[in-house]
């Protein structure tokens, strides 16, 4: 009976682990602020890797990023070019709801995304599904970016499917 009840109480911990996470409005008074639609204005490069959930990195890749800002619509058009020579492309539409707010969609991922900027940082959440060893997989993407002094973006992203993070993808961004 104990151990019934020890195995409850540990799994009970582990499930409200996971459920714990960071509010985006705790970095509102950080610096330096950081807006995406200034940031990302004109050419940003990125470089990047994808680590499985052991941490072995399974990608390397550039991005090279247009991006222009006209009306209250950031546009973001992403060039990928992966370490094994493949390319991918994506277009994000981000539209600016007020300060803090963005509704974004890209070609592929599903439906509108939520995006909030506070301080140095910016966060959204949003399905994507991913071609692994020739099967595609849906997986739920947890963005967070931040500026640091330098004028350096450094983006995590969790990938997770059914609420355990398989993957993480890191990107350093630069506009120099």
């Amino acid at each position: 009976m104990i151990r019934s009840l020890r195995t409850s109480f540990f799994a009970l911990l582990f499930l409200l682990a996971g459920c714990a996470g960071v509010d985006i409005e705790d970095y509102a008074d950080s610096e330096p602020r950081l807006d995406i639609a200034d940031y990302f204005a004109g050419t940003t490069r990125a470089w990047g890797m994808v680590q499985d959930y052991s941490g072995e990195v399974q990608r390397r890749f550039t991005v090279e990023i247009q991006g222009s800002y006209e009306d209250g619509t950031l546009t973001l058009d992403e060039s990928f070019v992966f370490s094994d020579g493949e390319t991918d492309r994506r277009v994000w539409t981000f539209e600016r709801i007020d300060e803090h707010h963005w509704i974004g969609t890209a070609n592929d991922v599903e439906g509108q995304v939520e995006a909030r900027q506070y301080g140095h940082a910016f966060h959204m959440r949003y399905p994507l599904e991913i071609e692994i060893n020739g099967r595609m997989i849906s997986f739920s993407m947890d963005d967070w970016m931040y500026l640091q002094p330098d004028g350096r973006l450094i983006n995590r992203t969790a990938m997770r499917k059914f609420g355990f993070t398989l993957g993480e993808i890191t990107l350093v961004f630069d506009k120099s």
